[in-house]
C-alpha cells in the first residue's frame, strides 16, 4: 500500500508540473479534467488504509467535481452530422444518424447544464423558469416528450403547446444552416437531402416533434428562397 501512496504522490507532482508549465488555458482544462480523479483515487487509498474519515469526503468532493465539470462541458457531436437550434435559454442539438436530442442551458439557475444530466423534477423546474420565452419552452417540451413521457401530468404551468416562432421571415440564413446542419454554401441537393433526413425523424406522424418539424421546414424555405 505504501508503494501506491508514493506513486500517487509522484503523479500529483507530475500533475502540478504540467499545470505550471502549460499555457494558462491548457492548465485550467487539465486541472478540471484530472483534478476530480486525483481526489477520488486519493480518497479510495485513504479509505482502504482505514482513514475513511478523510477518504470518503475526498471521494464525495471528487465525484461532485467530476459531475459538475461534465455538466458544464459543451455539447460534443457524436461524430456524425448534427443540427443546432438556439433560443434565449437553450441550445439544442439533434444527431442526424441516431436522432438523439440533447440540450445545454444558456442562462438561469442551471446555466451550463446538459438536459440529459438533469432529473425530471429539475427539467420541470426549467419549464416554469422558461415560461416567458415560448421558443425555449417549445424546445424543452420536445426533449421532455421524447425522454420523459407523461411529464404534462406533473406540470402546473399554463405555458405549453410548442408555440415558439417558426416563421421563415424571422430566421437568418446562419440559423437555417445550423438547423439543417449544412454549410453556408451548400447546394440545393445537399439542403434537400438534409431536410428529408431530418423531417423523417422529426415529423409528428413518426412520433417526432411538431415544433422541430416546423423549424426544419422553415430552415429549408429560407435556404431555398421559398
Amino acid at each position: 500500500m505504501t508503494f501506491y501512496v508514493f506513486l500517487l504522490i509522484g503523479l500529483f507532482f507530475v500533475l502540478i508540473y504540467l499545470i505550471l508549465t502549460q499555457p494558462a488555458q491548457k492548465s485550467a482544462a487539465l486541472l478540471m479534467n484530472a483534478g476530480p480523479f486525483v481526489l477520488i483515487v486519493l480518497g479510495v487509498l485513504l479509505t482502504f488504509t482505514r482513514r475513511g474519515a478523510f477518504g470518503l469526503p475526498l471521494i464525495f468532493i471528487g465525484v461532485t467535481w467530476w459531475r459538475r465539470t461534465r455538466a458544464m462541458s459543451p455539447i460534443a457531436p457524436a461524430g456524425g452530422r448534427t443540427s443546432t437550434v438556439r433560443s434565449a435559454f437553450l441550445e439544442m442539438e439533434l444527431d442526424h444518424d441516431t436522432g438523439e436530442l440533447d440540450g445545454r442551458v444558456l442562462q438561469g439557475d442551471k446555466v451550463g447544464s446538459r438536459l440529459s444530466l438533469l432529473s425530471e423534477d429539475e427539467l420541470l423546474s426549467l419549464h416554469l423558469e422558461f415560461g416567458s420565452d415560448q421558443e425555449s419552452v417549445a424546445l424543452l417540451e420536445t426533449f421532455l416528450e421524447r425522454y420523459h413521457p407523461g411529464w404534462q401530468d406533473r406540470v402546473t404551468s399554463g405555458a405549453s403547446g410548442w408555440s415558439g416562432s417558426t416563421d421563415p421571415d424571422q430566421m437568418s440564413r446562419q440559423e437555417a444552416c445550423e438547423i439543417l446542419g449544412v454549410a453556408a454554401d451548400a447546394s440545393k441537393e445537399e439542403i434537400l437531402d438534409a431536410w428529408r433526413r431530418l423531417i423523417k425523424r422529426m415529423h409528428p406522424d413518426s412520433g417526432g416533434s411538431s415544433f422541430l418539424a416546423a423549424k426544419i421546414n422553415a430552415a429549408k424555405a429560407v435556404l431555398l428562397g421559398e
